[in-house]
């Protein structure tokens, strides 16, 4: 990935395991991250359509885990905000006569899918509690 969404939405899930009792606001956490409160959100509701945090609005609203960090693994996190291959882009119109050009995005999706699949396996052995301890 080529930008911050990953880590952008371990912070996120590190504060909100850091403190399991308490509803976060997007103001509180942006500070953590010093980011405008917007991307907070917009990560927030991604990470609640994946069934990682919950939210409640008005004055005692914020966020929390969903569940418990010990039942969250990272590589939920990693799959709820990846919109890029780890390899980056493939070529968009490699030439179709060469005989590498022709073939190359077939084996590069082979590549790709088995790169991102090592990578989740990875991640999925660690869970959200683990990540946060490393944190006083």
């Amino acid at each position: 990935m080529n930008n911050t969404r990953f880590a952008t939405a371990i912070h996120i899930m590190t504060l909100l395991a850091k403190s399991p009792q308490e509803w976060l606001t997007s103001e509180w956490v942006a500070g953590s991250i010093n980011v405008n409160p917007v991307i907070i959100r917009k990560e927030l509701s991604v990470l609640r359509e994946a069934g990682l945090i919950a939210s409640r609005q008005g004055k005692d609203g914020g966020s929390q885990l969903a569940k418990n960090a010990e039942q969250i693994s990272i590589s939920e996190i990693y799959r709820a905000v990846k919109n890029s291959e780890v390899l980056g882009k493939k070529n968009q119109n490699p030439n179709p006569v060469c005989s590498v050009g022709k073939e190359i995005n077939t084996h590069l999706n082979t590549l790709f899918e088995e790169t991102d699949h090592l990578v989740t396996q990875f991640l999925g052995n660690k869970s959200l509690k683990e990540f946060s301890e490393q944190f006083e």
